[in-house]
């Protein structure tokens, strides 16, 4: 723990638990075992290997304190690791700095006053200048000094990393300081989250995870040097990846930043596989997958910027995918609801032979599963296309939902299918995780042969296994990914330590609550999902439905239900605090709450908008907030929280025009955050 008097402690406890610097933060977890003291004196921190000790202007508030705690903890943590003092102190210095500028806004004016005056150029993406380092760290080398400024951008908080190696997506909004896809890389336990179909906030297991691998490499890097740190790092989250779902000898894994690079990687797979001949993609139901699927499916750019940050046209053609790509799409559903799967099958059948007899070369693309829940084909449907076409077709599976059992990927290996998985749906780990994983049969495919050169904007060469054909991308690793990655392995580790049945009961309750709640709702209603049984080797607990999706009834026109427009007010409204708006009903108006981005599916007049409640790995293992709970107190607790969920949505249904007039946007704080 670390070691501060009652007095200090006493004055920590309150505004410290808002700029998260309390003793239990997860931003302390590496440092639980270093001692902070007061020392005299106004000047600088007082570092050595037994702690830190903090001069006396840093006792002069409490959020200054907490800075000043930040920056000498993880100093002494760095000094203890073996760092050289002045790298130490400056290092440490620009995460201190990130960390309380997070909260700039909230922080008093005499606390913001007390702070040095170099803390807002420390937390800014340029490098400064030497006269100003030395501000931080007096005793410091020239040598140290451009040490770091040369590093400056792989230095700072967790989060603020987290937030890189990813497109514009992952950038965060000033105003409401939550990415695109309405969460956080930052802690975020006061919002309710059943968002884990689309993305989710860390969570505290998986910031100390990403944190503490953060360390490693921040020591890494003024050690043997970047390369070699990031590398490693991206070495363990595959080796983490492959122990997770128990990959045979010969399967390989790529990380990608997300589930869309994942499907960009599929279709370089597939060329370089039949480079003369051209591709026929068959994408099923491209409209329950990413949007920027149907794009990359076809080789085009499909957002503005890339991972590695390269700004491009959006759906211009990447460098070296064929021109000639065609593209199939076989919808699930029609304007009257669910397609039978027979029906469903026969047309992936036909396209695949039409494909094969026309000469080109056949992607397939299975679903296991979709946004809403669907999975198809299935995999003994698959296995007849093998035994009937044998390779002269490719599979994908597009599992970056990741709601399946380890046995489920091995099937589909066998198949000779590559297996697309995220860390950051079904795990909850933070957005922007992705991994291809790879069969004996496709990493043949990359001893000998070249990618396409438009992937060195999307891909690094430590993404992949050693092999020649990643010999054209860059060296510069995606240290982004890598701390999402060990977050997310976090959460899938937790997971794996409870038993299956544990699993299945829990899904088990969360699916009567919210076929409850929505049943208690006139103007829900929740769409109806085929049983699903891939095999004999499934377990119970992935078989039951985890993703729910449901249909709002207009409240302002009420013979039909909300447009996609309409349903995305609505989930940006659950994900704002609307006790100002609505004050009559604070208690649950205050309530940010975190669901699944509407998807657009038809009806009868158009498109509607629906939305999705996700059961994820975080609500099946918990987290360390919740250890002194038991089982059955700690579930009541999550399906409350359910609760609070559909009324929010249906007290929004109740006063749409009020809430409409004032159109709240969505915060990152929230009630119990103050």
């Amino acid at each position: 723990m670390v070691e501060i008097d009652q007095a200090v402690g006493a004055r920590l406890h309150g505004r410290m638990a808002r700029i998260r610097a309390a003793r239990q933060a997860p931003e302390f977890a590496a440092f639980a075992d270093i001692a902070a003291r007061p020392v005299a004196g106004r000047g600088f921190l007082e570092l050595d290997e037994a702690g830190v000790g903090l001069c006396d202007g840093a006792f002069s508030g409490d959020a200054v304190l907490a800075f000043y705690l930040r920056w000498g903890l993880e100093a002494a943590w760095l000094l203890r690791a073996g760092m050289n003092p002045g790298i130490a102190r400056l290092a440490a210095a620009r995460a201190a700095a990130q960390f309380v500028m997070a909260e700039w806004d909230g922080l008093a004016a005499p606390d913001q006053a007390a702070l040095p005056g170099w803390v807002k150029v420390f937390a800014g993406d340029l490098a400064p200048e030497a006269a100003m380092l030395r501000l931080a760290a007096p005793e410091a080398e020239d040598a140290d000094l451009a040490a770091v400024r040369g590093a400056w951008a792989d230095l700072g908080t967790a989060e603020a990393l987290m937030e890189t190696g990813g497109d514009i997506r992952l950038q965060r909004d000033p105003v409401t300081e939550l990415n695109g896809y309405g969460c956080s890389h930052r802690p975020r336990p006061w919002a309710v989250t059943f968002a884990s179909s689309t993305a989710s906030s860390s969570s505290e297991r998986g910031y100390a995870a990403a944190d503490f691998l953060r360390l490693h490499v921040t020591e890494g890097i003024f050690g043997a040097g970047r390369r070699p740190a990031v590398a490693r790092a991206l070495r363990e989250a595959q080796a983490g990846i492959a122990e997770f779902f128990g990959l045979r000898e010969g399967c390989e894994v790529v990380l990608a930043a997300s589930g869309t690079d994942t499907e960009l990687l599929a279709l370089a797979l597939t060329h370089i596989g039949a480079p003369h001949a051209p591709v026929r993609n068959i994408l099923v139901a491209p409209e329950e997958t990413g949007r920027g699927v149907p794009m990359a499916a076809r080789g085009v750019h499909f957002a503005v910027n890339t991972a590695l940050g390269a700004d491009v046209v959006f759906e211009a053609p990447i460098e070296g995918f064929r021109p000639d790509t065609a593209v199939t799409n076989v919808p699930l559903r029609g304007a009257n609801g669910l397609r039978a799967i027979e029906d469903v099958e026969a047309e992936i059948l036909a396209a695949v032979a039409a494909g094969i007899a026309a000469g080109e070369k056949v992607l397939l693309h299975g679903l296991d599963l979709s946004k809403t829940g669907l999975l198809a084909p299935g995999p003994a449907f698959l296995r007849g296309l093998r035994k009937q076409y044998g390779q002269k077709f490719d599979i994908v599976i597009d599992a970056c939902q990741a709601r399946l059992s380890p046995a489920s990927v091995q099937n589909y290996l066998a198949l000779d299918a590559v297996v697309l998985v995220t860390g950051s749906k079904f795990f909850t780990g933070p957005p922007f995780a992705g991994a291809a994983i790879l069969p004996p049969a496709i990493v043949a495919r990359l001893r000998d042969k070249k990618l396409p050169a438009g992937l060195d904007a999307y891909f690094g060469r430590d993404e992949f296994p050693a092999c020649a054909a990643a010999e054209n991308l860059p060296e510069s690793g995606n240290f982004g990914l890598a701390l999402r990655w060990h977050a997310a392995l976090a959460e899938m580790r937790a997971f794996a330590r409870v038993p299956a049945a544990q699993r299945a009961r829990i899904l088990a309750r969360f699916e009567e609550t919210v076929e409850r709640k929505i049943g208690e709702n006139q103007a829900l209603r929740l769409l109806r999902r085929p049983a699903i049984f891939r095999g004999d080797w499934e377990e119970d607990w992935e078989r039951r439905r985890s993703i729910f999706s449901f249909s709002l009834r207009a409240p302002h026109a009420p013979e039909r239900n909300l447009d996609p427009a309409e349903a995305r007010k609505l989930y940006v409204w659950l994900n704002a605090d609307l006790s100002a708006v609505l004050p009559d009903h604070a208690a649950v108006a205050a309530r940010i709450c975190h669901i699944g981005q509407p998807v657009c599916l038809p009806q009868f007049c158009g498109e509607q908008g629906v939305l999705r409640v996700s059961a994820g790995a975080r609500l099946i293992a918990g987290e360390p907030s919740h250890e002194a709970l038991d089982e059955d107190a700690r579930i009541v607790r999550e399906m409350a929280d359910l609760a609070i969920v559909l009324d929010k949505i249906a007290l929004i249904l109740e006063n749409w025009d009020v809430i409409l007039a004032a159109d709240p946007a969505p915060c990152y704080r929230g009630i119990g955050s103050k």
